[in-house]
């Protein structure tokens, strides 16, 4: 990585690559092909300029490259949205704090991921992982992906909210539709994606707030995720006012449900499609099965299931990257990126480069073996973001998913239909284009 600022800056060169329409830019292209920066990436090499819904935009991959913009947030760098997700996120929300705010902000909202509040979601999560198998197995061939949304917005409604079957209630209605809209052209237009989820918005935060006030006057704040934001205080003694409150439980609603979405349902593909992981991931539960209930002891003792998901999780990044606004002129590997410019550090990307991983398109579990170069290089894995806005329910995440696993596991198997399209759709998260169809029934 060259030095952040040259002494000679004005004579270092852009990034090569094409600015694209004026405005627009490429934005339809990002929006619309999976392979958009790939392609730019063969063309130009691991970092490239374009135009993004109005904005000069730099992709960026690789180790260096990350860590670099991870690390040197509030210095050269300010977190940054795409329009229309800034206006569907809300400005309280911790996505788009920044500074000492974001800092004090992010500690409170930690308490609800803590191992003692993880413990504390298990039997939830199991319970609801356990009733919607079973109305898989009856059904035996279905659509997975959209089935596996309202598995996750059921989990995530009961766990940050204490609400039940949540994808069924006027909460969960509003809430798909926010979230088609979140990386979408932001206009207003009666119609657009943007209109409708903005309108939802109004109705969430609505739904939202008369969950907080119930709350607020019940005598127990109660153990989910709301119950241990109530309670939570600052270095001053001060907690999250209803405003902001709103605004985080959104912003934890679409983090719990839309990217936990994309990876389970890449958990299921994959699996399905590498027969020998999934018989040695059996095999391995086949030493747990005297635990009902897995606790979060169990699962750390679940070695290969751990390196599968990761390797799931480098395979089919949930996140495909993060924007980041420039606030100070500065050189990444001998490219000038100018003040008020965007970046974007691609997770997928890195995930999928030759110069990080041995193999790449191969899916190997193998490879985050204890005794691997690979896991160790530092910002090259990096699904969960890094730095001081590492995903703050990462643990959240894990637990879901290895609880998830563990049940059908040992419970149920899955084929996948002939037949179909499982090229990935990657907005607003990465799924297969036919929605995953299998047939699902009981592991014999």
């Amino acid at each position: 990585m060259s030095p952040p600022v040259s002494p000679n800056a004005s004579a270092t060169p852009l990034p090569p690559g094409k600015m694209g329409l004026p405005l627009l830019g490429e934005t339809l292209s990002f929006l619309r092909d999976a392979d958009y920066a790939n392609r730019k990436h063969e063309r130009y090499g691991d970092i490239f300029k374009t135009r993004l819904l109005g904005a000069p935009t730099v992709f960026m991959r690789g180790a260096e490259a990350n860590e670099f913009v991870l690390t040197q947030e509030n210095e050269y760098f300010q977190v940054s949205w795409p329009p229309s997700t800034k206006a569907l996120l809300g400005d309280l929300s911790l996505a788009l704090q920044t500074g000492q705010e974001h800092k004090d902000r992010r500690k409170l909202l930690a308490q609800a991921f803590m191992p003692r509040a993880l413990t504390g979601y298990i039997d939830d999560i199991a319970a609801i992982t356990r009733d919607y198998a079973e109305r898989w197995q009856a059904q035996r061939q279905l659509t997975w992906y959209p089935q596996l949304r309202d598995y996750t917005l059921d989990v995530a409604c009961k766990l940050l909210v204490g609400l039940d079957q949540g994808s069924k209630t006027e909460l969960g209605e509003a809430f798909e539709t926010w979230c088609a809209g979140l990386f979408s052209i932001p206009l207003a237009v009666l119609g657009t994606p943007f209109a409708r989820a903005k309108r939802c918005r109004t109705t969430l935060l609505e739904l939202i707030e008369e969950i907080i006030l119930l709350r607020q006057r019940s005598p127990a704040a109660g153990t989910d995720a709301l119950g241990l934001l109530l309670q939570a205080r600052d270095e001053k003694g001060e907690g999250l006012s209803v405003a902001e409150l709103k605004d985080q439980i959104l912003l934890l609603l679409f983090a719990g449900h839309e990217t936990l979405t994309s990876a389970i349902a890449s958990f299921c593909l994959l699996t399905a499609q590498n027969p020998t992981v999934l018989a040695a991931l059996r095999k391995e539960q086949s030493q747990f099965l005297d635990t009902v209930s897995p606790t979060l002891e169990d699962l750390k003792q679940m070695t290969y299931l751990d390196r599968v998901l990761q390797e799931v999780l480098r395979y089919v990044s949930p996140v495909g990257g993060g924007f980041r606004k420039v606030l100070k002129e500065c050189e990444v590997a001998d490219y000038r990126i100018p003040k008020d410019w965007n970046v974007l550090y691609e997770i997928q990307q890195t995930h999928s480069s030759p110069a990080e991983y041995n193999n790449p398109k191969q899916f190997q579990p193998e490879r985050f073996d204890a005794d691997t170069d690979e896991k160790r290089k530092k910002y090259s894995y990096i699904p969960f973001g890094g730095g001081i806005r590492e995903c703050l329910g990462k643990e959240f995440a894990r637990l879901e998913m290895k609880l998830f696993a563990v049940h059908l596991l040992r419970y149920y198997q899955w084929a996948l239909v002939p037949s179909q399209d499982l090229s990935m759709v990657v907005v607003p998260t990465p799924h297969p284009r036919d929605n995953l169809k299998v047939i699902f029934s009981q592991f014999k």
